[in-house]
Order: structure tokens, then sequence, then C-alpha cells
């Protein structure tokens, strides 16, 4: 893109007839003409770099603003809620002076190109969020999805994924305590890589993305940038993948963790001493985001001089320069009197610092290079002002096809023998296996503070050593729901999530969402996002859970085909002393088991229908967003007052998923009778929501039945935690060896 004489303002200016590559850089024909109008005049190379990454859909959601609103329009009250949607990350107060900060994002895209960076970097990049908020970062999951687990193409992009994920979380010293995998066929050319993250701050040391004060300067720290990443998740995450285009391959990010550990320290010494006015991460659109935003957000302009920032390759043009996407770099607002001395911090952690401009008391971003003004916008328009779409949706034609096509009349087994085969076949199917094969690549418990991960309901961190205070994290997302019906598929998700969290007895405060669509350019892909929106903002709004931010991941599709609507939703709750969390393994033989919630013949998108018949139609579960607020006090209450001591929630697989998983984990049977009412099988394979299954010592039979009832809570005994079997009374009967046979040996042959 370089040109001779060099692509200054003025050159521009003089030069209007000048053919810039505005399409290639995924710029639609209005949208530059647009540009110009701002401008008043043809955009200078390097203007069109900023403006085509930064009105991408990645970066400016552009499709999926007009929605999005609902977010703010719909916000619960919160006394918790300390910065909402528009930063880096949310913060929620937790007590005793701490905030906490949380985020989830996706790199979907990169990590189907080049998995292991795809992955590693997309941490990276959720870390570098956290950081910006003045945050330690403690902690990180990861929710994916991938093709079909017997698929070849699954068995390279999985086990990429898995060793990037590990290889930088690990390095960095951070936990994995909770995420989730899925498998289906949908997702076999656009696997779901998301990624979240949580740090911890005292409340004064919240740091937010401005650059005020005239004359503070402007400074670049890091990695040196290179030529990996240009255009990289901002350009390659804002259109669908074809097998007709060409190579996405350099386009994907570079990450080296030990690099990024300096940075994370060298930060964090900086925000000690007081040294920064503003502050951001560069992650996607690079430099032309982070110098963008701060001046946006700022009381005045920017200067910039390109020729400053450190080069890993001498030969970049300005325009690459600006896009790229390098890692491990940051930008901080410092007043000139502590320049000094933050150079010396990085100077210390052997981290690259350069001071590369200062604030102006103007209103423009000016950007030289070799002596020659190369941009001079309005900030504004570049992070901000970008275009809005109102994209057409409409339901689906086959959507009513799709719903009539009821789960609830598909053959149901008729003996014994038959009940007992599907068992197995359920809790050995690739989406319900153990996950040891993934999860045990990453640390779980560096840093010692991980009170609860993978495959807990919830991680749980203690951040509090004296006093025991704790937060905890669950991501959930059923895109099969959501394909059914978006708008409940969305408050599925935030109802599981929100569920897994209070099932550990912490207090769900706030939420983040990944939403993973297929094409905004297609109506009934427009019309599951536009329902997904809808339906989450209503459930926020009804539980009192504020959406504090998140990311949309659109395009997630192969030519015609998109995946399953997948809104990933995480929810953060808060625990005053992480010693009275409850586990989901089986604790003590003798222990009654109960039943909580309403057991309904819900099969509609249910792991049973997807592993016996390979079918997918009719309704989901229904949502009763009110049950699940009171199932929520109930199981805290129970778990603070010492009235349970496993619990687990029920979600895919149902009743018999979650009693197989917490027998294994406490490597003790149960003996299980059904209730007066149901049948065996819709006990053991329902889908209904609002439901939980804990583990009730005997001595607290009597209090936790009247708190249940008091509380107006159905409460149903089916069993007792005994023996090392699983029995159903009058049905079969599975050694604890054969299910976790069936449980184990799953995911590892498969990617052998």
């Amino acid at each position: 893109m370089s040109r001779t004489p060099l692509d200054t303002v003025e050159h521009a200016a003089e030069t209007p007839d000048v053919e810039l590559p505005w399409a290639e850089l995924g710029l639609k024909k209005d949208e530059y003409e647009r540009v110009v109008e701002i401008l008043g005049r043809r955009p200078t190379g390097a203007e069109l770099a900023m403006y085509s990454v930064m009105w991408s859909e990645h970066c400016s959601y552009k499709s999926s603003k007009v929605h999005l609103r609902q977010f703010g329009e719909k916000a619960p009250q919160s006394d918790a809620l300390l910065v909402g949607i528009g930063e880096n990350a949310g913060v929620v107060d937790v007590g005793q002076g701490y905030a906490v900060t949380f985020k989830v994002e996706s790199h979907n895209h990169p990590s189907y190109v080049e998995p292991y960076q795809g992955a590693a970097t997309g941490v990276g990049g959720i870390v570098r969020d956290i950081i910006a908020m003045g945050a330690r970062p403690v902690a990180v999951v990861d929710p994916l999805r991938f093709g079909a687990a017997d698929h070849p193409d699954t068995k390279r992009v999985l086990p990429g994924v898995v060793a990037g994920i590990g290889g930088y979380g690990n390095c960095l010293g951070l936990p994995n305590i909770g995420g989730e995998v899925v498998f289906d066929a949908c997702y076999q050319g656009n696997p779901l890589v998301n990624a979240g993250a949580i740090g911890v701050m005292r409340h004064e040391d919240i740091h937010l993305a401005k650059a005020s004060g005239a004359g503070n300067k402007v400074i670049l720290y890091g990695a040196r940038t290179g030529g990996d990443g240009i255009g990289g998740a901002s350009i390659l995450a804002s259109e669908t993948f074809d097998d007709a285009k060409p190579s996405k391959r350099p386009a994907v990010q570079v990450g080296d963790p030990f690099q990024e550990k300096l940075l994370i320290e060298c930060t964090l010494e900086a925000f000690q001493e007081k040294l920064v006015v503003g502050i951001q991460d560069l992650g996607a659109a690079g430099l032309s985001c982070a110098t963008s935003e701060l001046a946006s957000n700022g009381s005045g302009g920017m200067r910039v001089t390109l020729d400053d920032v450190p080069l890993r390759d001498s030969t970049l043009s300005p325009e690459e320069i600006l896009m790229s996407e390098s890692q491990e770099r940051m930008c901080a607002v410092v007043e000139p009197a502590k320049v000094d001395r933050f150079l010396e911090i990085c100077d210390k952690w052997d981290v690259i610092a350069t001071v590369i401009g200062e604030v102006t008391d103007g209103d423009r971003l000016e950007i030289f290079w070799h002596g020659g003004k190369i941009v001079d916008v309005d900030p504004r328009t570049v992070a901000h002002d970008g275009p809005v779409y109102e994209r057409p949706y409409a339901r689906p034609s086959w959507q009513d096809a799709l719903q009539a096509d009821d789960a609830n009349k598909l053959p149901r087994p008729t003996t014994s023998a038959e009940l007992k085969d599907q068992v197995l076949k359920l809790v050995a199917s690739p989406n319900q296996a153990s996950k040891k094969w993934i999860t045990s690549q990453y640390d779980h418990f560096v840093q010692g503070n991980t009170v609860l991960a993978q495959p807990e309901d919830s991680g749980m961190i203690r951040i509090d050593e004296e006093t025991g205070l704790g937060v905890a994290i669950a991501t959930d997302g059923n895109g099969r729901y959501a394909k059914l019906d978006p708008y409940a598929g969305a408050q599925l998700a935030l109802s599981e999530a929100y569920r897994n969290v209070a099932t550990t007895g912490a207090k769900p405060l706030a939420v983040s969402d990944c939403l993973n669509f297929g094409s905004p350019e297609d109506p009934a892909v427009m019309w599951q996002f536009a329902e997904a929106v809808r339906g989450l903002a209503d459930a926020c709004q009804q539980l009192g859970t504020p959406v504090t931010g998140g990311n949309v991941s659109l395009y997630n599709q192969t030519g015609e085909v998109a995946i399953h609507p997948t809104p990933v939703v995480a929810v953060l709750g808060v625990i005053d002393d992480v010693a009275r969390r409850t586990p989901v393994a089986f604790q003590e033989e003798g222990q009654l088991l109960y039943l909580l919630g309403d057991t309904r013949e819900e099969f509609g998108g249910s792991a049973w229908s997807q592993v016996v018949h390979d079918h997918l139609g009719g309704l989901p579960p229904k949502v009763d967003l009110e049950r699940e607020r009171l199932l929520a006090e109930i199981l805290i209450s129970a778990s603070r007052d010492g009235m349970v001591d496993s619990a687990h929630d029920l979600s895919d697989g149902g009743l018999i998923q979650a009693v197989v998983e917490s027998a294994l984990l406490g490597e003790k049977g149960a003996r299980l009778i059904v209730p007066d009412g149901l049948d065996a099988f819709t006990l053991l394979f329902s889908e209904s929501a609002g439901r939980a299954v804990v583990a009730v010592p005997r001595s607290e039979e009597l209090r936790f039945n009247d708190m249940c009832g008091a509380r107006g809570l159905p409460v149903t005994r089916i069993g007792v935690v005994d023996g090392d079997t699983i029995e159903l009374q009058g049905e079969f009967e599975l050694s604890l060896e054969d299910l976790r046979k069936a449980h184990e040996d799953t995911i590892p042959a498969l990617l052998a």
C-alpha cells in the first residue's frame, strides 16, 4: 500500500483521483464514500487502514449495535456494578474493598486457520483486557465448540487449540478453572474458541482507557511490532470462510506468553506507583484501535510519531504498522514528570518501552511518518462513529417445521435392558463423556487459590486468604436449544450459568457474554441474533444480573452453512467464605439424594434425542426465571448453612448424567427410586430447567425439607448415596467401574 511520494494528508488533498484498495481492506463502497465525506477529501493510505480495521464487523459491531443497546436500556439496578459496557472489561464490587473484572471474547476464525496460535493469542488478548482495567489476572476459562468428534479435521483443530490454551495459560501462571467442550457437525468449518479471564483489584485501582491531560506522553510498551496479525481478528472475523478465497494464514497473530508475563508485572508495578493516567491494550486493530480509542475517550487530541514504534520488521509500511495485531503490546498515557520512572520499571522487567506521542489540547488524532502527516482525523469517527446497520431479519421459513418435529414423540426404551443401554450410550457420548484428556493439559491450581475447577459446576477462586472471600464463574450455552428457539435458548444459557454458580454456594452478580452467530447478511441468522439478544436482555433484567460487557462473533459459517446460534453466557458470583462451597462429588455414604424443581417431559434439543436418535427438533425446555432465582436462593442458603454436602445442576443429559458425574467424582454409588408421578425414562433423561440434585446428611433432612417447603420449592427424595453401583430400583444396575470406562475412554479413543 505504500506509495511514492509519501501519501500525506496534504498529498491526499491534492490527488483526489488516486485509487485506493478500499474493497480489498473489507470496506463497502458506501462505507468508503462515508470516509471521504467525513474527511472532506480522500483518505491517505494510513487513514484508510485505520478506518478499514476499526469499521470492521469485529471492531465496530456495525450489524449488532442496534440490538446490543438493549443491554443498557434493560439493565437492572445493581449496587455491585462499578464499570459497565464500553470499557475493556466490566468491573463488579465483591465486598471488603475488592473489585473483580471479567470478560469473555472470541478467537474463532484464527483458531481454525492456525489452532495453536489462534487459541493461545485468544488467551493473551483477554488477559490484557483484564490488565488494562488495573487488575491482576487470577484465572482463565475456555468455552469451546468443535465439529463432529469423529471428523478427521477435529483431530487437527482440537489438539492444537487445547495445546495453545494450555501452553499460553500455563506459562502465564494462570489457573484454568472452567469452560466447556461441545462437539457438533455445525461447527465443522467454524470451531468456537471463546476465552474468558478474571482479575482482582482494590476499588481505588480501577483504570480506564482514556487519554487526558494535554502534554501527557503516549508510551507504547511490550513486544516489537511485526508483520504477523496484519488485519488479523479485525478482518479475519468479518467475513465467512470460503475455499475459493486466498489463504488467511498470515493474518493469525503469534503469541509469546513469557513476554506477556513480563508485561503483566511491569503494568501492575506502574499502577501501584500511580504512574498511569490512561491505558489500553493492543488487541484487534492494534495501534489503530489503541490510539483512536484513547484519544476519543479522553479530553483532547493526540499526536503520534510512527517512526518511533519499535519494529521486528523494518520493511513494514505505516499502514501495516497501524493494522498489525502483533501480541503482547499496550499503550499508556503518562504525565511528563513520571515518564522516566515508567521507563525505569519497563527496563527492570525487560519490556521495551518508547514514547511515541503526546496528548494535545486539540480534538484531532494526528500521526506522522518520516516527517509527513499521514493521519489527521477526528478520533471519534474512527473509534465510535462507524456505520450502524439495521440489517433485515426474518423468522426463517423452516423454523415452524423444526419446532413441529417434536422430540417428545421419539421412540423410547421399552425394556429395562434398553433403558440401561441408553444410559451407557449417553454417558459415553462425546458431549457427555469426561473431558479429562483436555482439561488435564491445563494447570488448575497454580497460584494456590483455586477452590473449584473442572469438572465442577463452576470454577471458584479465593481472593482473600484471611476472610475466605471468593468468586465463582460458570460459562454455558446450548446451541441446539438456541436453534430451536433463540429467545429461549439465550435465556436457558443464562439460567444454566446462573444455576451452576449458585450450586457451588456463590451468589450470581453479573454477566459477560460471547454471542457466536453466522452471517449477519442472512435475514434468518440476523433474526436468531436479534431474538437471542432480546431473550438475554429480558432475562438479565428479571434476574438482576447486568451485562457488563462481552463480544459478538459473526460470520461463523462456511459458504451458506451457518453454525447453530450459540450465545455463550458467563455468570460471575461471589461467596463470603470459600470453605462453605459445595462440590459436585458425593461425599459420604448414607446421605439422602433430593431432586429440586419440577421434572416434565422435555426432550427438545436434549442429549438423549441427539445421542440415541441423532435428532434435533421440537421446543427446548421451558424457562422459568423466578424458579431459577428461588432455586439459587435455596442452594446458596443450603451451602452456607451446611445443609447439603454435594450439589449438581441438571442440564445436558438430565438427572442420570448428573448422578453419574457426582458418583464417579466421589467414588460412591447411588440407589435411586422413581418417585410417584414420573416414569423411569422421564426421570433419567428429561432436561427440564430450574433443577438440581443434592446430597443431604441425614441430620439435616428435616431442616432442609422445611426450608424448601417454606419457600415453595418442589423437593423430591429420589435415593441415597450407597455402594459401588448406580441402581435404579426395579430397572437396572451399573457398576461404577463400567460407568467410568464408558465415561472416560471416549475422548482419548477419538483423538488417538
